[in-house]
């Protein structure tokens, strides 16, 4: 039965994500602020970086 259910939406080709291998301005913005967000959420203030 899952080998059916599969097949048919391999046969229907739906595509879910995006392959695209390019990222637009706007990706990358979002990359670099959720990074350094991220960041600072995990190292308190007073920890020193050095």
């Amino acid at each position: 039965m899952a080998t059916l259910i599969l097949n048919e939406l391999v046969e229907q080709n739906l595509s879910i994500i995006d392959q695209s291998d390019t990222w637009t301005e706007q990706d990358q913005l979002d990359l670099a602020s959720f990074s350094l967000e991220y960041t600072a959420s995990i190292f308190p203030e007073s920890y020193e970086l050095v």
